[in-house]
C-alpha cells in the first residue's frame, strides 16, 4: 500500500488500521479536471466531506491548490457539523457548498452564520431560508426523476422515477419556487442535482437523460430572470469494484455535461466522494481465530462493522485479501467474522480463501470512502487507527 508492505504496517502500527495512499486522490482529481479542460471548460471540483473527513486526508486535499485556483478542491457539506469541520481544516466559506435535506431551524441558523453557499432541496425549505436570509443568493436542488447507477445500484433513491424520492424540487414545483424566491427577494444562482450512485460507463446513458432534463429546468429558471452561475452535478461517479469493470470514461462524462449545459454561461461543478477517495484506502486487520463449526470455517478478525460500516449499511462490495498469500489459490470457502457482538457482523460468507492462520493480516480493499467517516460506537469498540502516505515508497 503506497509502496509499503501491508503486513509490516499492521505489525508496526497495530490493527485495525486504515492505510491511505493519498497520491491516488490527486490522480483522480487531476484526471477529472483534465477531462473538462479537454472538453473546453473548467471544472469546479469539490470533495463530498461525508465520504472522507480524516484530518490527514483533508490536509492533503487542501494542499492540491490554493483557494479559488483551478487546481483546488473545495468541499461539499451536508450538516452544520460538517461546515464547522470544513472551516477548521482550512477551507474558506466561499469554497464550501452546503446541500442538505430536511434542514431544521437551528441548522439554518448556524449554517447561515458561517456564510457558505446553500442549496435547498424543498420549496418549504426555500421559504424557511427566505425568512432568515432575505435578499441572499441561494441554489435549488432539482430532481429530474431520473437516476443513474451501474448494475443494481441505488440511483433511484436520489432522483426516483415514477415515485419521487425525498430529495429535490420537481419540475412542476418550479413556478412555486420562483414565487417564494421573489417574495423574499432571493437570487437563485445555482442549479444542483444529484442523480447517481457509483455509476460507471453503463450508467452514462441514464445520467445523460437526467442532465438533459436538468438543462431544460435550468433554462426555464434563466428565462425567468435567475442568473444561474453554477450548475452542480453532485456526485455518484463510481470506480471499478468488480471483475471486468472498466473505469468511468471521464471524457464521456465531461462531454455530456458540457454539451447539454452549453449556452447557460454557468460554471460546471461536481462533488464526488467515492470517485476521489474510495481507491485510496485499505483496512488492515489481524486474524484472531480460525475455527470450523458445523462444516463452516470461521476466520475471526480484530475488527468489526463498527470500523467499516459501508458494506453492512449499503451492501457495498467488499474484497477481503489474505496479505501473506494474496496470490495463492483458494483452499476452502470461509466466513470472515468481526468482533462486534452481533450475529450479522460478517465481512464475507462462503468466500474462497487460502489457508488462514491466527496472526495473519487481511486487507479490505477500496474502503477509502464511507467507512472511517461512518464509524459506530457500538459495543464501545474504538475507531481504527489511521496512517496516510503522500508518497509511494
Amino acid at each position: 500500500m503506497a509502496g509499503r508492505d501491508a503486513e509490516t504496517l499492521a505489525l508496526e502500527r497495530g490493527t485495525p488500521l486504515y492505510v491511505y495512499d493519498l497520491a491516488r486522490i490527486e490522480e483522480q482529481a487531476r484526471g477529472l479536471q483534465r477531462a473538462f479542460e479537454r472538453a473546453g471548460t473548467a471544472l469546479r471540483l469539490r470533495l463530498a466531506l461525508k465520504a472522507q473527513r480524516d484530518p490527514a486526508v483533508l490536509a492533503f486535499v487542501r494542499g492540491l491548490g490554493p483557494p479559488g485556483s483551478p487546481e483546488s478542491v473545495g468541499l461539499d457539506v451536508c450538516s452544520p457539523g460538517e461546515v464547522r469541520h470544513a472551516i477548521a481544516n482550512g477551507w474558506e466559506p466561499g469554497e464550501i457548498s452546503y446541500t442538505g435535506t430536511n434542514v431544521s431551524e437551528r441548522d439554518l441558523d448556524e449554517i447561515l452564520a458561517h456564510g457558505v453557499h446553500v442549496n435547498v432541496d424543498l420549496v418549504s425549505q426555500l421559504e424557511r431560508f427566505g425568512r432568515r436570509a432575505r435578499g441572499r443568493e441561494v441554489g435549488l436542488r432539482l430532481n429530474p426523476r431520473r437516476g443513474a447507477a451501474s448494475g443494481a445500484g441505488r440511483g433511484h433513491l436520489y432522483s426516483g422515477g415514477d415515485r419521487p424520492s425525498k430529495f429535490g424540487i420537481l419540475e412542476e414545483q418550479l413556478d412555486e419556487a420562483l414565487e417564494v424566491a421573489r417574495a423574499h427577494r432571493l437570487t437563485i444562482d445555482t442549479v444542483h442535482f444529484h442523480v447517481g450512485d457509483g455509476f460507471l460507463n453503463d450508467g452514462l446513458p441514464a445520467f445523460e437523460e437526467a442532465v438533459e432534463r436538468i438543462a431544460a429546468m435550468a433554462r426555464r429558471l434563466a428565462v425567468a430572470g435567475c442568473p444561474i452561475r453554477e450548475v452542480n452535478a453532485g456526485g455518484g461517479l463510481g470506480v471499478p469494484q468488480g471483475p471486468g469493470q472498466a473505469p468511468l470514461d471521464l471524457d464521456a462524462y465531461a462531454g455530456i455535461l458540457v454539451r447539454h449545459l452549453a449556452g447557460l454561461d454557468a460554471t460546471i461543478a461536481c462533488e464526488p466522494g467515492d470517485f476521489l477517495v474510495k481507491e485510496c484506502g485499505v483496512l488492515l486487520a489481524r486474524v484472531v481465530s480460525v475455527e470450523e463449526r458445523g462444516g463452516v470455517t470461521f476466520v475471526g478478525l480484530d475488527a468489526g462493522y463498527n470500523v467499516a460500516p459501508e458494506h453492512f449499511i449499503y451492501g457495498a462490495p467488499l474484497e477481503v485479501v489474505l496479505c501473506r498469500a494474496a496470490d495463492a489459490p483458494p483452499e476452502r470457502p470461509v466466513t470472515v467474522a468481526g468482533n462486534i457482538n452481533e450475529g450479522d457482523d460478517l465481512f464475507a460468507e462462503d468466500l474462497p480463501f487460502p489457508e488462514a492462520r491466527e496472526g495473519d493480516v487481511v486487507a479490505m480493499i477500496g474502503v477509502g470512502s464511507y467507512n472511517q467517516s461512518m464509524h459506530l460506537d457500538h459495543c464501545l469498540r474504538p475507531p481504527a487507527r489511521v496512517v496516510a502516505f503522500a508518497d509511494r515508497s
